[in-house]
This record gives structure tokens, C-alpha cells and sequence, in this order.
């Protein structure tokens, strides 16, 4: 869509947002993660890396604007009914293709192979197409018009030739904190369950914890991120001193929320983010538990490939900070479509319905920007 490769970021609850571009030469690209070690700049990571998907690191011009209001920049091509009729064909085709990958996702922890499954799926719809002499200002326009609905969540969007152009609000922290000279303290957190927030629930927003009271987690919910908190914390130990938890707590995404535990940690000598990274992703949030196995068994069977969906971006060693987020809320944007990506964790006493709909209210938080 764009041929030069840039970066827009905006930090949660930040007035002004960065833009890296690429003027001269070509993005960085890395075949594995480990090498993002002594890197600089902004990260694009898949979900897995492979060739047609790999590492790419945006590096150049770097500016800061303040945040202002985006305009209408991208909209549907059909009139409301013919939305309507087009999003029931598509979500028959949709939902009776996740039903069958439900059914072997789930038949598979039936089967005690896995502790957690995540099921990811997509869903396309098409745009009016703008002009190459406005396609840049429609993006920006869509990413300030994110920043504007989502103050709370790390807002995105990227685009270059090895990765397509992007744009996502994720509420998920991979690992962030000081990184030049030497790394002091870093942050990391464990981001499971998935609520939809409905009628008086809508009040709840932190940090002043209004509507809090109202917000009830079911067992499944809370066995879920028990078991990423318990990973993350078991992978730390590994390459990390002094580790801290605190949690869980319900945090807000949005209009939905979920459970979050916060780890902060100082890396052992010699550790760097690449080698940590390696190590953390992707997480039972976004994969499932054993890992490897876990990772394995959602490439063959989920119906669609993932590509940068649920794997990671940010900044990595500006300006001495490192913030690298789970790509998660996101769209993958064309001339004249785009494709919106959801999942969500799946366990023994998973139930197919509310499994879609946790996938449907992920998919709002894009979807809403083009309506």
C-alpha cells in the first residue's frame, strides 16, 4: 500500500505520538529473534518467523506530534443493509470455518495434549478506496482516529514491504522499561480473560476503579491467566534477578476487560531483549501451553494464518526505552479491503458460543473504525 516503510506509535495515555521513517535504504530484516539483540529502532515480529513473515526493524527520521483529532478516512463500500446482508453470508462462512476448528482445538485438550489452546481467526470486509495522492493522510487520519477512541491501550500503525501496513490498539505488554546504557528495571505482564463490559459495567475505568464491584470473573476466566501468570513467572527465572508480582487485577481495554498481573524484573548479566523475547514469545496468550507443541498444532489447524497478528512491535533501544507490545486488536489494511484478527484462549470447559463472541467483541475495537 505504501512503498516507503514508517511507524506511527502512541504510548497508553500519552498527548503526543512518534512517527519513525524509513528515507533511506531498506528496513532491517532478521531471521530470528535472538538477533534483535543490540538492535535499535521499531520492531514488526510475527507470531512465527518465517520467510514469507520475518523480523523487520524500522529505522530513520523520528518526530513527535501532539495528538489530535482524525477525520473520517476510511469507510465501507455498501449501504447499511447491504453491510448487513454481506456480514450475515460472510459470518455463516466464518463461523461454520471456526466451529470446525473449534471442535479439533477442543477435542485435542479433551485429550489432555494441551493445558491452553488460543484459536485465532479473521475476517475481511472491503472500503472505499482512496487515491494514492491521499492514501497517506487516510492512514494517519485512521491511527489518530484510534488514538482518540483508545487513550488507554499502545496504538500502532506500520507498514513496509516485507510486512504490509498494519494498524492495532493492544492493551498487552511484551516486555518495557530502560534499556541503554545498561537495562535497571523492566516490565512484563500476564494479560488473560476476556469480559465484555455491558449496561452499568461501563462505568469501571482505572485508575479511579468506579464500576469495579460489578465485575464478576468466571472460574474459567481466572484459571486462564493463572496459567500465563504461572509461565511468564517460570520463564523469567531463567534470565532475571529481583522478579516481582502483583496481581491479578481487573484492567479495561476498551469496552472490554481483563485480568492482568504485572511482573517486574532486573535481567542477569549478559541477557539481552532479544534473548529475552525468545524466550517469553509467544505466550500462553496467544499460543497455549506446552508452548512448542501448542505452536505447532495452531499452524496446522487454525483456518487462516496469523502473520504479524499476536506476534509483537514497539520500540526497541529509543532513546534509551524499550516498549514492545503483543500485536493483538489489529487489521492488516489493503487498497481496498481489510482484515481484521481475533482469538481467544481456549480450556477443557471452553464453550464454543461465548468463545465466538469473546472473538467478536476483540474484533469491535477495529471494526468500529471503519462504520
Amino acid at each position: 500500500m505504501v512503498q516507503k516503510a514508517f511507524a506511527y506509535y502512541r504510548m497508553p495515555h500519552a498527548e503526543e505520538y512518534h512517527v519513525v521513517r524509513q528515507e533511506e535504504g531498506n528496513p532491517l530484516v532478521l531471521g530470528n529473534l535472538r538477533e534483535l539483540n543490540g538492535r535499535s529502532g521499531f520492531v514488526i515480529a510475527p507470531f512465527v518467523v518465517h520467510p514469507d513473515c520475518p523480523i523487520v526493524v524500522i529505522s530513520g527520521n523520528h518526530a513527535t506530534h501532539r495528538v489530535e483529532p482524525g477525520r473520517a478516512a476510511f469507510r465501507r463500500t455498501l449501504s447499511a443493509v447491504e453491510q448487513a446482508d454481506a456480514k450475515h453470508d460472510a459470518k455463516s462462512g466464518t463461523l461454520n470455518s471456526y466451529k470446525l476448528a473449534f471442535g479439533r482445538f477442543h477435542d485435542a485438550l479433551l485429550a489432555g495434549r494441551f493445558q491452553k489452546l488460543v484459536l485465532a481467526r479473521s475476517e475481511s470486509c472491503t472500503y472505499t478506496p482512496v487515491s494514492p495522492d491521499e492514501q497517506a493522510a487516510a492512514l494517519e487520519s485512521l491511527f489518530l482516529d484510534a488514538c482518540q477512541r483508545y487513550p488507554r491501550m499502545f496504538v500502532t500503525l506500520f507498514s513496509a514491504p516485507q510486512t504490509g501496513t498494519w494498524l492495532m490498539a493492544t492493551p498487552e505488554v511484551l516486555v518495557q522499561g530502560s534499556t541503554s546504557p545498561t537495562p535497571a528495571l523492566l516490565s512484563t505482564m500476564a494479560l488473560a480473560g476476556t469480559m465484555k463490559l455491558e449496561g452499568e459495567q461501563l462505568r469501571f475505568d482505572n485508575p479511579d476503579r468506579s464500576g469495579v464491584q460489578d465485575i464478576r470473573w468466571s472460574q474459567k476466566n481466572i484459571q486462564e491467566q493463572r496459567l500465563v501468570a504461572t509461565y511468564i513467572a517460570d520463564v523469567l527465572k531463567g534470565f532475571a534477578d529481583d522478579i516481582t508480582e502483583r496481581g491479578p487485577y481487573t484492567t479495561r481495554a476498551a469496552n472490554l476487560v481483563h485480568l492482568r498481573s504485572d511482573f517486574t524484573f532486573v535481567p542477569k548479566a549478559g541477557i539481552g531483549i532479544g534473548d529475552m523475547v525468545s524466550a517469553l514469545h509467544p505466550t500462553p496468550a496467544v499460543c497455549g501451553l506446552p508452548k512448542a507443541e501448542a505452536q505447532a498444532f495452531i499452524l496446522q489447524n487454525e483456518p487462516s494464518p496469523r502473520r504479524y497478528y499476536s506476534g509483537f512491535c514497539g520500540p526497541l533501544d529509543v532513546s534509551g526505552s524499550t516498549h514492545l507490545f503483543v500485536s493483538l486488536r489489529c487489521m492488516e489494511i489493503f487498497d481496498d479491503s481489510c482484515r481484521l484478527y481475533a482469538g481467544g484462549g481456549l480450556l477443557i470447559d471452553s464453550v464454543e458460543e461465548q468463545e465466538w463472541q469473546e472473538t467478536e467483541a476483540k474484533m469491535q475495537t477495529m471494526r468500529q473504525l471503519m462504520e
